[in-house]
């Protein structure tokens, strides 16, 4: 298994933000190489101004990630936007633990270089999420119910 340096920053007022513990564990189960990530969750003030600032976009987003190098190993930043994952878990119908997964999976693979721009992209990014999430026990977010 890929060695991982992980931190978590909790800047958001949820209150039902998942463990520590659950955060590693999804950084860990998508890791390929030695990485290095720290995970913010925050509000929507910090996530619409990163968002405006460093993609041109004026509005939070539920996660931004921001890769810092890729060698030796990986070095990056997520951002997860509490307050945008619990109102579209809650639209979704799928509980706020599976969301934050998801979303804690995706960063993960964008500091991997995986994207969704064109739609090949997309659907390999999504297939690996959706593996991903499957061995650590989640349903594939991509099903609408």
């Amino acid at each position: 298994m890929p060695q991982l340096k992980f931190s978590l920053q909790i800047a958001s007022q949820l209150t039902n933000i998942p463990a520590r513990v659950l955060f590693k564990k999804w950084v860990q189960a998508t890791l390929r190489v030695e990485t290095e990530v720290t995970i913010r969750i925050v509000d929507e003030d910090e996530a619409r101004i990163l968002n405006s600032t460093y993609r041109g976009k004026d509005y939070a987003t539920n996660v931004l990630t921001f890769p810092l190098t890729e060698t030796p190993h990986l070095m990056g930043d997520i951002i997860i936007c509490a307050p945008i994952v619990a109102a579209e878990a809650q639209s979704q119908n799928i509980s706020l633990q599976a969301h934050f997964a998801h979303l804690t999976v995706h960063g993960v693979l964008h500091l991997h270089g995986y994207d969704h721009e064109d739609e090949y992209q997309a659907v390999l990014m999504e297939s690996i999420e959706i593996q991903i999430l499957a061995k650590l026990g989640y349903a594939n977010p991509y099903l609408i119910i």
